[in-house]
């Protein structure tokens, strides 16, 4: 009596989805899932962000410095 099998607990959630709906637990997944993903940023903090680059979609700029050739 002290441990519920397989199918005790499959008849619990047969019950949890009666009460509750498929869409109703769907969205509390949803919200859950976003409340995790928010507290997880929130501890990664605003340092740890890398800015994004100000234009993606023009590759043809390279960015390269020069240096002076001096003769003898």
């Amino acid at each position: 009596m002290g441990s519920l099998s397989i199918w005790h607990w499959l008849i619990v959630l047969v019950i949890v989805m009666l009460v509750f709906g498929t869409k109703k637990l769907g969205n509390m997944g949803e919200d859950i899932g976003k409340a995790v993903k928010g507290f997880k940023d929130g501890v990664k903090g605003e340092d740890e962000k890398k800015p994004a680059p100000a234009n993606l979609a023009d590759k043809s700029t390279i960015d390269v410095e020069t240096k002076e050739k001096t003769r003898p």
